[in-house]
């Protein structure tokens, strides 16, 4: 049983649907809630759990006192992959700058290992990044990088910018029944996104715009890392990057 954890509650639970149903077997017993705050809000949760790992009894709590009973019953033992999906957000204005990549650092470093804690994706700078880019196959995805001003309002920059009206290129609705050519056709541009996004991120890493030789290479906690040296401390811009698509590279054999 595979658990996964959003930040949101819309986008990424749609945007995790439809990757199931392009990638995983169509028999499975995965898992999905939200968290419904930022990565820095989870920080402060896990300070108040003491710094325990244990993301199922937490987030069970947590959507307990929601009333929402997606986990009752499941022990963390139940439980034997845990992949968890937040945004990097640092323009928030509620911490310094420092402060947000400390917090960011424990968080990459506590969620390393989806069969322990858990294994936690970076969104660069959100989720929206998924949307940001020309007609696929965008050849200068490469380039593209955004400041921290920007990222204020970068859901409306990402919409602006992209060659699509929509998220229809790469989400199914929810019952839909596509055509065989829509399928292919989200398929397609998927394989296109996996292979920008992989291929940027060991650019970042690696300094070559081209897919890793190992899928260690591009490691969470290095890209993060790669992002502060190249981006983040040199004109507090970031390179823009969706975790999807690397965790679909990551975990398909």
């Amino acid at each position: 049983m595979i658990l996964f954890v959003f930040e949101g509650i819309d986008r990424e639970p749609h945007v995790y649907k439809t990757i199931e149903r392009l990638y995983f077997p169509k028999a499975n017993d995965n898992i999905i809630c939200s968290f419904g705050n930022n990565i820095y809000d989870l920080y402060n949760t896990m300070v108040e759990y003491g710094g325990d790992g244990d993301i199922v009894s937490i987030m069970k709590e947590i959507l307990s006192n929601r009333g929402d009973m997606t986990l009752y019953g499941i022990r963390s033992s139940d439980i034997s992959e845990v992949f968890l999906f937040f945004d990097y957000d640092f323009q928030n204005s509620q911490l310094p700058l420092d402060e947000i990549n400390r917090r960011m650092e424990v968080m990459l470093n506590m969620f390393d290992d989806e069969t322990g804690n858990g294994k936690l994706y970076i969104n660069y700078p959100m989720v929206e990044s998924i949307r940001y880019t020309k007609e696929l196959p965008d050849d200068d995805y490469y380039q593209y990088a955004v400041t921290r001003s920007q990222c204020h309002d970068f859901k409306r920059l990402a919409r602006e910018f992209s060659f699509y009206d929509s998220f229809d290129h790469i989400l199914f609705k929810e019952g839909e029944k596509p055509t065989k050519e829509k399928y292919l056709r989200i398929k397609y541009n998927w394989d296109y996104l996996k292979t920008m996004n992989v291929s940027k991120a060991n650019l970042l890493v690696k300094g070559t715009y081209a897919m890793p030789e190992t899928k260690s290479d591009i490691n969470q906690p290095a890209i993060f890392e790669s992002q502060l040296r190249l981006f983040v401390n040199t004109n507090e811009s970031v390179a823009v990057l969706n975790s999807f698509p690397i965790f679909i590279y990551d975990y398909l054999k």
